[in-house]
């Protein structure tokens, strides 16, 4: 009885590495690409995208225009131009152009530049809008963390902070202006009253 007890528990062991690869690629979820047309040059591993839109979980891109070094999305970089919005949890970054990096098939960074770029979310305690923007947007998808840099601006949906870099913890819901990152600007807070509710 135990001798099969030992054997059972080997074989568990030596299966276990397999069971957790198996689980995680079915934790693993599909990325969808659609576009209106494509060019893709195998050679030179470049690849072209017009009016292109990629979805993967509740997280999308979508732009006018994408380019990439690859199409398995391992370790991919993508540059979008035109229109560009990316959707995540409650929330968006809109964009002239963004720069998104691919790892592991899974979207790990996108740096979104524009006139300006801009952040949204919905909080969840308020109910009200985050908005922010700036010249460039850094969005850390394994951290949750939104760096806005070069006239920064950020907004709770009542009160407003201004700097050259703030960061927005997209989990947490909260705001970051760190000293060293100011340069020679200071922070600036505009702190708006609630409104006296009508008696």
């Amino acid at each position: 009885m135990a001798a099969s007890t030992l054997k059972a528990v080997a074989l568990f062991a030596l299966a276990l590495p397999a069971l957790q690869a198996i689980a995680a690629h079915l934790d693993q979820q599909a990325i969808s690409l659609d576009a209106q047309s494509s060019e893709l040059d195998y050679k030179n591993n470049n690849l072209l995208f017009r009016k292109v839109r990629i979805t993967q979980g509740n997280m999308s891109v979508a732009a006018e225009q994408a380019q990439a070094t690859g199409l398995d999305f391992e370790n991919s970089r993508w540059v979008f131009r035109g229109n560009v919005k990316i959707t995540m949890d409650q929330g968006q970054l809109t964009s002239d152009e963004a720069e998104i990096t691919f790892a592991k098939k899974l979207l790990a960074k996108a740096i979104v530049n524009g006139n300006p770029a801009a952040f949204e979310q919905r909080i969840a305690k308020t109910g009200k809008l985050a908005r922010g923007r700036a010249d460039s947007i850094d969005y850390d998808v394994a951290k949750g963390v939104v760096h806005l840099s070069k006239n920064a601006w950020l907004s709770d949906g009542q009160n407003e902070i201004r700097g050259e870099s703030l960061k927005y913890n997209v989990v947490a819901q909260n705001i970051v202006a760190e000293a060293s990152e100011q340069g020679s600007q200071r922070v600036h807070i505009i702190i708006t009253p609630p409104a006296n509710p009508k008696p």
